[in-house]
């Protein structure tokens, strides 16, 4: 039979529906639905206890480690204390080209194509980087092949060829990324910013076309690089997968005790001497859009300390948060001058960094965007947060925790830079903790001591003759060309 059934049967099916429910107990028959049957859930107390890795010592390298038998695959780690930041300007391109020469150059007894070859023969997929003053680079492989890749991995790393056609294919690309770096304007302004901030300090430097002259990428110069950053005193290592310690152990003694010490200890970048002026500086572009970079020394490290926390959670509530922080809510959904706006506060750990704001807007409303961004920015000195904005920024962090240890390979890549970092192993336990105990009076005490609307550095990469309002009517107005040397302080 197809179609609806007839009449009969369905008055006969609700009969029986009717009589069932006059048979159940009275209490069955009231209980709570929709919103209240949920509200009334009741579980058992959750009991979160994270992976904890294992820390080892071989060869006088700190080694992190943690299992992982879920898959059979094996990560691992290297991170080194060394990149451009702890160089001179001359080494500049050299060390920020070495990731990827070390990956696309060869070594001394492979060329580029064997190596290749090797990594698609065995599956092994590398990874190499840098953060101006650390470098990095990671291995993933099939237990099976464990040996191959590390014997290879290592080679890369202590034995690199540098190809000279790959030298060159590298400057060639960085210099046309130099050459076109004004065709993109929100780049520009960054990193303009960053100059005009920082000077002649390693957070300031940007590529320019004299840092890659090719007596400055050599074979010698790059091994002279290399051999600076790539040794044993400056490594840590980290390892997760399926192996055990007892496996991996004289794998990685064997390895380490043929690793070259360094020649040296580089040197810490010095502290920055940080811009403090109040004043408007305006990169001309004939745009329809004007990118606005604002901000001034924010007086805040990575430290286990009371402000520090406060800063966090500020931050935040001023634009951090996205939509529900408060530079979204002015900027955007109640003045519509722009599609974002959004808050920053940098707090490295071994020096302070900046608090300010960015936003891009129509032309035509750029001076008001950035009257806007500052008024909030008093209103935060002024007022206290709501106990709500405060709570709902602890939650948005608190409740995020857990995703920290989805992966055993985030725990131990994430212990090796609390070493790195001289931090405490249990630094996410303390820092979850300490934005916990965050309050309104903390939040509006950390403001009231760091922020200071009227004393903006304030970038503006627009089109002048566009603009609502002169932008002299925020501060001194000075032209900046990019690329030249910025204003003194």
């Amino acid at each position: 039979m197809t179609g609806r059934p007839p009449p009969r049967l369905r008055v006969t099916a609700l009969a029986a529906l009717l009589l069932l429910l006059a048979a159940l107990p009275a209490a069955a028959q009231t209980l709570p639905t929709g919103r209240d049957a949920a509200e009334s859930l009741r579980f058992p107390r959750l009991e979160f206890t994270p992976v904890e890795a294992e820390q080892h010592r071989i060869e006088g390298v700190e080694v992190i480690f943690a299992r992982d038998p879920a898959l059979p695959l094996v990560n691992v780690f290297a991170r080194f204390r060394g990149g451009y930041a702890r160089m001179d300007r001359d080494f500049y391109a050299a060390a920020t080209a070495l990731p990827t020469l070390l990956r696309s150059g060869g070594t001394t007894t492979l060329t580029p194509d064997s190596v290749n070859a090797l990594l698609d023969f065995h599956a092994i997929q590398l990874g190499f980087g840098t953060g101006g003053s650390s470098s990095v680079s990671s291995l993933n492989t099939l237990t099976e092949h464990l040996d191959a890749a590390l014997e290879l991995w290592t080679d890369i790393l202590r034995n690199p060829r540098f190809d000279p056609d790959q030298v060159e294919v590298w400057r060639g690309q960085e210099l046309e990324r130099v050459l076109r770096r004004e065709d993109n304007p929100t780049g520009l302004a960054f990193s303009e910013f960053n100059r005009l901030m920082y000077g002649d300090h390693t957070i300031g430097w940007e590529m320019a076309p004299a840092d890659l002259e090719p007596e400055r990428l050599t074979g010698d110069v790059l091994s002279l690089v290399h051999g600076e950053i790539f040794c044993r005193d400056h490594l840590i290592l980290g390892v997760t997968g399926d192996v055990s310690w007892r496996e991996i152990e004289p794998r990685l003694r064997a390895i380490l005790a043929e690793w070259p010490a360094c020649p040296r200890e580089l040197p810490e970048p010095p502290p920055p001497d940080i811009r403090r002026e109040a004043a408007v500086y305006l990169i001309p572009k004939a745009l329809n859009q004007t990118t606005v970079v604002l901000a001034h020394p924010g007086g805040i490290r990575q430290e286990d300390s009371r402000d520090y926390y406060a800063s966090r959670i500020g931050n935040s509530i001023l634009g951090g948060g996205g939509f529900s922080s408060r530079l979204m809510a002015r900027v955007r959904t109640e003045r519509g001058y722009a599609y974002s706006a959004s808050s920053l506060w940098t707090a490295p750990s071994e020096s302070e960094g900046l608090i300010g704001a960015v936003t891009q807007t129509r032309a035509g409303s750029t001076v008001a965007a950035v009257r806007t961004i500052l008024e909030v920015m008093q209103e935060m000195v002024d007022e206290r947060p709501t106990r709500e904005e405060v709570s709902d920024a602890i939650d948005e962090i608190v409740n995020g925790f857990v995703f920290n240890f989805e992966h055993r390979a985030q725990i131990v890549s994430r212990q090796m830079f609390y070493v790195a970092e001289d931090l405490p192993a249990n630094w996410l336990e303390l820092y979850v903790e300490g934005i916990q105990r965050v309050t309104p009076a903390d939040v509006r005490r950390v403001f009231r001591r760091h922020l200071r609307p009227s004393d903006m550095t304030i970038l503006l990469v627009g089109d002048l003759e566009a603009f609502d309002e002169p932008p002299e009517s925020l501060g001194p107005l000075r032209i900046l060309e990019p690329g030249a040397p910025v204003p003194p302080r």
